[in-house]
């Protein structure tokens, strides 16, 4: 009797786990360590519990939740560690916010002065915007290859993205000495190169992924190294001079980084040879030579990193106060909500590692890198299993653009490299970044959905066995032959 459960006959199936209810858990614990981290924060506060902490709670809850049924409906072979750890990134970075908008309260009360604006609530809203745009692009974008063809047309957007700020008067796009925003007084500010990035990412993929056998043989050699010729890397050059020129001249240091570094890791991805590392290090190398001989705030950022305490009360203020909160924490940290991490400027944002350092400890601060690692080689399994190379350098892209934006952030904390003012991914407040961010995360699990996903069943015509197959008489039909008689003329 035929077994009820074996497939039909000549038809090869393939089981696979799509990873689902893994991921379902893995949102259920991030929303649970986010909920407990807030009550934390309102106990050291001083602050009674009541039940708007379980509403806040069960909204995270209930917000992932729909984006998880989404995702399963979507992306259902999509890689199920990646949005739980951005949800639990994220969740972290709201705790912190609402952290020190309770100082910033506590502060203003002290010295009778209005209460300022708070921005954890903003915050919440900008999650909410994130997770549906996170949801709207994996619904648009059922293949991540879509994007290969209108490569040249995102990476038009993306230059525009970046050159607006740069033109528009500095009432509307200067923020703290650099011209990288665009503000609507009242209304809403939005920081475009995080969207560039993303345009020029998919850009470098494409092109990539078309000139990568010329990349790899052709040029002349030069001390061992192979040259490209210019008319094969021109238009990915001419798309990185442009843009670094504009973030340049808007100072906005971080972002330049962030993409020279993910660019030639990109090129090197698409050639695997080491010597482009080298060409592209020495680049880096003699432009930041150039830039610290003609640009005065980068020579004072090389300043502030080299001497902090130099001027430890004016220019050297933001990170020396840093390193003293760091050094408070310690091993262990003071506790949420028992530190002083508001005594930072720009806590919230550029420095929001410093301030969960001070109060989590190495310890906790070491978890928060780890889970970045998680992501990061999350996003490199995704590249290393794609059907296909224009998605693996995608997402190879993707994925180390969060790692170097974390080092570059973190470095900068810690006095590792001089400060960029880069923002955390996830973690700091902020409505570009965050969109920006899951954006990124979208396209990343896009990739993964598509790289995991079995192959459609192949359908086979059953063989018959021999013993049962019939004997059938075949006539042999003999040739011509082409020798000629013997006795015929030549």
């Amino acid at each position: 009797m035929k077994d009820p459960m074996t497939p039909p006959h000549g038809i090869i199936t393939r089981i696979a786990r799509t990873g689902r209810a893994a991921e379902l858990g893995l949102l259920v614990f991030a929303a649970v360590i986010v909920t407990s981290a807030l009550v934390i924060v309102e106990l050291n506060q001083n602050r009674g519990i009541t039940l708007d902490l379980l509403w806040y709670g069960a909204g995270y809850l209930a917000a992932l939740a729909v984006t998880h049924l989404l995702v399963r409906r979507f992306a259902p072979y999509a890689d199920p560690v990646l949005m739980p750890v951005a949800a639990l990134l994220n969740g972290l970075g709201l705790v912190m916010i609402h952290r020190l908008d309770l100082a910033s309260v506590a502060n203003a009360a002290a010295e009778d002065q209005p209460d300022p604006g708070l921005q954890a609530p903003l915050q919440l809203m900008w999650t909410g915007v994130a997770l549906v745009l996170f949801l709207v692009v994996l619904v648009v974008i059922r293949d991540h290859k879509v994007l290969q063809s209108y490569a040249y047309t995102i990476a038009l957007l993306g230059f525009i993205f970046l050159a607006v700020p740069a033109v528009l008067p500095a009432r509307f796009s200067e923020v703290n000495g650099a011209k990288i925003w665009i503000k609507i007084p009242g209304v809403f500010s939005i920081q475009p190169a995080e969207f560039a990035k993303i345009a020029l990412i998919i850009f470098a993929a494409a092109f990539l992924t078309s000139k990568a056998q010329v990349l790899n043989s052709a040029g002349k050699k030069v001390f061992g190294l192979v040259l490209p010729r210019i008319r094969d890397l021109g238009p990915l050059l001419l798309a990185l001079i442009l843009a670094l020129g504009v973030l340049v001249r808007g100072k906005d240091l971080g972002t330049s980084l962030l993409l020279f570094g993910t660019l030639l890791v990109m090129i090197y991805l698409a050639t695997s040879r080491v010597s482009w590392l080298i060409i592209g290090l020495i680049g880096f190398a003699g432009g930041a030579v150039l830039m610290y001989r003609l640009f005065g705030h980068v020579r004072l950022r090389v300043d502030i990193w080299l001497h902090p305490f130099a001027d430890a009360q004016n220019t050297g203020y933001q990170l020396v106060q840093s390193l003293f909160g760091l050094g408070t924490g310690g091993i262990f940290g003071t506790g949420l909500g028992a530190g002083r991490p508001d005594i930072v400027p720009y806590a919230s944002t550029d420095f929001i590692t410093a301030a969960l350092g001070e109060e989590l400890g190495l310890v906790g601060l070491t978890v928060i890198i780890l889970l970045y690692m998680i992501l990061t080689t999350r996003g490199l399994r995704t590249a290393i299993a794609a059907k296909d190379n224009f998605g693996a350098l995608l997402a190879g892209g993707l994925a180390f653009s969060f790692a170097l934006q974390v080092f570059i952030i973190i470095g900068g904390v810690t006095r590792l490299i001089p400060l960029t003012g880069l923002t955390t991914p996830f973690l700091s407040y902020g409505g570009s970044s965050l969109l920006a961010n899951y954006v990124m995360l979208a396209l990343l699990i896009r990739i993964s959905d598509s790289s995991r996903r079995p192959d459609k069943p192949v359908s086979r015509k059953p063989s018959t066995p021999l013993v049962e197959a019939g004997t059938e008489m075949v006539p042999v039909v003999r040739k011509h032959s082409l020798r000629k008689p013997s006795g015929e003329a030549s």
